[in-house]
This record gives structure tokens, C-alpha cells and sequence, in this order.
């Protein structure tokens, strides 16, 4: 089992047992983790599980609330079902090019379940670029079936699941024009982004192509510029992403969008909401100092911690 695995399900316990009311980190670790021995690792795997996510507090006394019930965590990363989704084109514009080739990995629970591809005749010339690029010929596509005929098949693979490629928006667009163009429309599925992810959940790797990213995981790719190379590497990035949010804790759809819309949100309001949000961040360092002291306190080596500024 992942970690993603096991923090979303971890997560979703401590909600519904804070649903009741406060609840002491040391009650936590007892009734969620099984950990009743050691108080110092027992508050310090807490305040890991729980102390990136913001719908959980915790004050000097070491009490756990849940901020806002509305917002209890949704189904955990690691049981939805994600489309990873790759398509190499005739060229870069949607609305003349066309699909080639196409690839769709299924990802769930933290390991790839399913995978399908088929090239496509486009029904009209490979560009020259392209052909270098890829490997594909135009004769090779004579033979392949047309979008609509596969337009069944691509649909099925889609719905229900989060729809996830490298960099998003470009295979999507030729995705959803194609189903729509074949059967009157494309579904409605969310979508996610694993360059966009790489920006948030590891911001110190600065290069986010995939070679770059599948580099940084150990990810080797088979066929790069290819649906299904590309694809496979992207289902396993991702895979590696999940992990990693998780270890963040970061246990479901929503929180996971919540951090992405984090990053891109600017500072605004008034001088007195910013106020109040720097108040409320300074609350959430206070109580994340004094849980680690508490933990340091409880190992029988407290060390007071250095004076930061506010």
C-alpha cells in the first residue's frame, strides 16, 4: 500500500471521529495509528498525517478540531480512478489537426489496472516535423481505423475517471474535439494536470518536461513521442505525484485542488482580511511549535525552539 493509500484513509478516520467533537493528539494516534507506546513518535506521526492540511486545527493543548464540517475529506486519491491520457497529432492546431495516435492508462490505488491504444487515420497528411518526431508515416495510418470508430471506446475509458496527460489542456482539447465531433459530445470528467502538479507538490524541480520529471523519478520511457511510451511514463509519474501529495497530506480530489488553486491565488481583500490571514497562519505555526515540543518534551529532550519572526 502507497502512502497516498494509506494517509487518505488515515484522513478520513480522524474526520469522522473529530466529527464528534475535539479529539487529543495522543487520542489520535491511539484510535487511528494503533500507537499507544511512545507519546513523542505517537504526536509527531499526527502532526505528519495532519499538519499540511487546512481543515484541521490543533491548539496548545494538543486538541484536534475539524474546521468545517461542509468540508469533510471526499473519496480518497487512491480509490478514484484516473484516465491518463496521451495523443501524438498530425500537427499543433486543434482545429485543422488531427489525433494519430492514442493511448489511455488506467491508474488506481496506486498502481497502473488497464491500458489501451490504437493509432488513428487522420485522414489527412502526417506534417513533416511531426513525422520525424514521432516515427509515424502516413502510410502507416492507412490502415488504422478512423476516430469515430474508436469514439466508443475512448468514451468508455473517460467517464468516471479524472482525465490526466502532461500538460492537460493540449490533449484534452484534441480529445474532447474529437469525441465531439464523432458523437455530439465529450464527457464531463475532471481534469488534471501532472505538469501543473510537479509545479506545486515539488517546486524545487525546475525543469517539468516529462523527460525531466520521469528523470527525476527514476521513470525510464519506452518509445518518447509515442502515445503509449508517453503515456505509460505518465501513469507512473503520476503514480509517484500521488504518493507524494499524500505525504503532504493530501488525501482527496478536493484538497489536492485546493493546493493547485493555492499556488496560483495572489494576495487579496482588505488590509484586515489579510490581517486576519496572517493571524490565523501565525495560530497554525504556534500550534505546530508546541506540538513539537510537546512530542520533544514527551522523548525527554526538550529544546525550546528558536524565536521566529512574526
Amino acid at each position: 500500500m502507497s502512502s497516498a493509500q494509506a494517509g487518505g484513509s488515515l484522513v478520513h478516520r480522524v474526520a469522522h471521529l473529530l466529527q464528534v467533537g475535539p479529539v487529543h493528539t495522543l487520542d489520535l494516534a491511539r484510535e487511528v495509528l494503533g500507537l499507544s507506546g511512545h507519546s513523542g513518535a505517537a504526536s509527531q506521526a499526527i502532526f505528519t498525517l495532519l499538519g499540511r492540511d487546512a481543515r484541521f486545527q490543533v491548539d496548545s493543548q494538543g486538541l484536534w478540531r475539524l474546521l468545517d464540517s461542509a468540508r469533510l475529506p471526499g473519496v480518497a486519491l487512491a480509490d478514484l480512478s484516473f484516465a491518463v491520457v496521451d495523443v501524438e497529432t498530425t500537427g499543433g492546431m486543434s482545429g485543422g489537426d488531427r489525433i494519430m495516435d492514442i493511448a489511455v492508462v488506467e491508474v488506481r490505488g496506486g498502481a497502473v489496472v488497464d491500458e489501451w491504444r490504437t493509432l488513428v487515420n487522420p485522414g489527412r497528411p502526417v506534417d513533416r516535423f511531426v513525422e520525424s518526431l514521432t516515427g509515424i508515416r502516413s502510410e502507416m495510418l492507412r490502415s488504422a481505423p478512423h476516430f469515430e470508430h474508436i469514439a466508443p471506446e475512448v468514451q468508455r475509458r473517460l467517464e468516471g475517471r479524472v482525465f490526466v496527460a502532461h500538460n492537460v489542456g493540449f490533449d484534452w482539447r484534441f480529445v474532447s474535439s474529437e469525441l465531439t465531433e464523432a458523437t455530439g459530445q465529450a464527457p464531463a470528467v475532471a481534469r488534471l494536470c501532472t505538469v501543473k502538479l510537479v509545479r506545486c507538490l515539488l517546486p524545487r524541480l525546475r525543469r517539468r518536461n516529462l523527460d525531466a520529471v520521469s528523470a527525476h523519478f527514476g521513470i525510464r520511457i519506452h518509445e518518447r513521442h509515442r502515445a503509449y511510451g508517453d503515456a505509460l511514463a505518465t501513469a507512473r509519474v503520476l503514480i509517484r505525484l500521488l504518493d507524494e501529495a499524500g505525504s503532504q497530506g493530501i488525501s482527496d480530489m478536493d484538497g489536492l485542488t485546493d493546493r493547485l488553486n493555492h499556488r496560483r491565488r495572489k494576495p487579496k481583500g482588505t488590509p484586515e482580511a489579510r490581517a486576519a490571514r496572517a493571524a490565523r497562519r501565525r495560530e497554525r505555526r504556534d500550534a505546530r511549535l508546541e506540538g513539537r515540543r510537546q512530542a520533544a518534551e514527551a522523548q525527554g529532550d526538550l529544546l525550546a525552539p528558536p524565536a521566529e519572526a512574526t
